[in-house]
């Protein structure tokens, strides 16, 4: 039997990467996720908060109250979100698994990753 594996989008799973670090509002997470990604993820505000919009929807993260007294709107992730990021951490490290033991792998110059 095969496991549906509904793998997020780049930018989504850059959200989720983010937010597993602490609570953070819109400008921390782009910064996150530009730096966790070596500067391959650029996002605009656009694609942002379309994004959050879609995972909070999917009740993947949620708005927080942190205290503070600026008008930043504070995000979090979910339990559901943490399952959601721990299933694609898997997924991605089941794929590395699997690409170490392939040609193809050396050819990349990843051997010592």
């Amino acid at each position: 039997m095969q496991r549906k594996m509904d793998l997020l989008p780049q930018i989504s799973f850059s959200i989720l990467m983010a937010l597993s670090l602490r609570p953070r509002h819109g400008y921390e997470i782009m910064k996150q996720a530009e730096e966790d990604s070596l500067g391959k993820v650029k996002m605009g505000p656009g694609a942002l908060y379309t994004a959050i919009k879609q995972l909070a929807g999917e009740g993947l993260i949620e708005e927080t109250d942190t205290g503070n007294k600026d008008r930043r709107r504070y995000y979090k992730l979910t339990k559901k979100g943490w399952e959601k990021l721990n299933a694609e951490l898997e997924y991605y490290h089941n794929v590395v698994k699997i690409a170490k033991h392939r040609t193809a792998y050396e050819n990349f110059g990843w051997q010592n990753v």
